[in-house]
């Protein structure tokens, strides 16, 4: 229901249940309105009803003007009015807890490790990766991770950072320095590790590796940096495999590409870590260890 949904929605934006009630009462209403009313209209107790509204009007949600007979009545804020301050606010918010927060606490000396799992989680802990890229992004994703994390990698190009990212497939739209396995195609990628395995780091400073087999979906996040520097070599130096593949293909000399033993070794290697194959087939228990 769009009325449950705008109420849901006003309570994320900090109304409590009773003010957003009162909110789209008088939003709905064709005048101004009295108390007995709102609390007719919205199911808002009369016993608080006046409480609530001088709440919105203190919050510049609602304006408080003569009724027809000689009482206070009340009118809303318009809906575009209200989003652009609620906007605006938010903004100012953010903005003083970047300002504020960091001065709280020394830089950390340890360094972490979280494991997390499901497709929510995840995708917002790569999402969290991308936000806090400031210089360079490597990622390495397969085209359904690339739709989920378009717009964050979009945002990340607009705020000129490099981005360079491998795909395992094609997408529709390449984002920043785009490249593609052309000699480590995803069908034989899955048939050696039989999963998708998938890898965002920002600044060498963050790094989420994620996995999905058989649905089952987990991710470790870290900002240790040996993890952060390992992930962002095996991304670089994957993107400059294709390149000197591409080269030699060029070169005449694709032969070798595909037909050298210590390559061919390399490639159809099974052997997966033991760690991995716990990881991805259990559920480790959320948390932090460092």
């Amino acid at each position: 229901m769009p009325t449950d949904d705008a109420l849901e929605l006003l309570k994320a934006a900090g109304m409590s249940g009773y003010e957003a009630k009162a909110y789209v009462a008088l939003l709905r209403a064709d005048g101004p309105v009295n108390g007995y009313e709102v609390a007719k209209s919205s199911g808002v107790p009369r016993s608080t009803v006046y409480e609530t509204l001088a709440k919105l009007v203190a919050r510049g949600a609602a304006f408080e003007v003569q009724g027809p007979s000689s009482g206070a009545a009340y009118v809303a804020l318009p809906a575009e009015a209200l989003i652009g301050r609620l906007d605006r606010d938010r903004s100012v918010t953010i903005k003083g807890l970047a300002d504020v927060l960091p001065t709280l606490v020394e830089p950390r000396e340890t360094h972490l490790v979280q494991h997390v799992h499901g497709t929510g989680h995840v995708i917002a802990r790569a999402v969290d990766v991308i936000a806090g890229a400031r210089r360079t992004i490597f990622a390495s994703l397969w085209p359904e991770e690339v739709e989920s994390l378009r717009t964050a990698l979009d945002d990340a190009v607009a705020r000129d950072v490099d981005v360079s990212l491998i795909c395992f497939g094609e997408i529709d739209e390449p984002i920043g320095r785009c490249y593609s396995h052309r000699y480590s195609t995803p069908d034989v990628v899955l048939a050696r590790l039989g999963r998708r395995i998938f890898t965002v780091v920002a600044d060498h400073a963050a790094v989420l590796i994620g996995g999905i087999e058989d649905g089952d979906v987990w991710g470790m996040w870290s900002d240790d940096p040996a993890v952060t520097l390992v992930a962002a070599e095996y991304v670089r130096h994957d993107i400059a495999l294709q390149l000197i593949g591409g080269r030699l293909e060029d070169a005449g000399l694709g032969d070798y590409w595909r037909t050298d033993p210590e390559l061919e070794r390399l490639r159809d290697a099974s052997g997966v870590p033991g760690s991995v194959r716990r990881l991805a087939a259990g559920r480790p228990p959320a948390g932090v260890t460092s």
